[in-house]
């Protein structure tokens, strides 16, 4: 009997838009946060699958901002 696969949601990456709203260019935070410019659009377009935790403190600090600015979990919407 095949399991059924449960929607427990998403979780949004809302870096590109943050950096848009900081004014601050994709070179200057790589540079800061010690990212590589492939690792910093990969954040930015939302294609990665684990988050590493020190990058995230590094763009939170870089940023002046937290967490929730960064990330956001959107719930499953109900069947109805």
């Amino acid at each position: 009997m095949p399991m059924e696969e449960t929607n427990y949601g998403e979780v949004k990456i809302h870096l590109k838009e943050l950096i848009e709203n900081r004014k601050i260019s994709k070179n200057r935070l790589s540079a800061l946060t010690l990212m590589q410019r492939n690792q910093l659009n990969r954040y930015c377009n939302g294609d990665v699958q684990r988050i590493d935790l020190g990058i995230l403190a590094k763009l939170c600090y870089v940023l002046d901002c937290n967490v929730s600015d960064i990330l956001e979990y959107v719930s499953p919407k109900e069947d109805r």
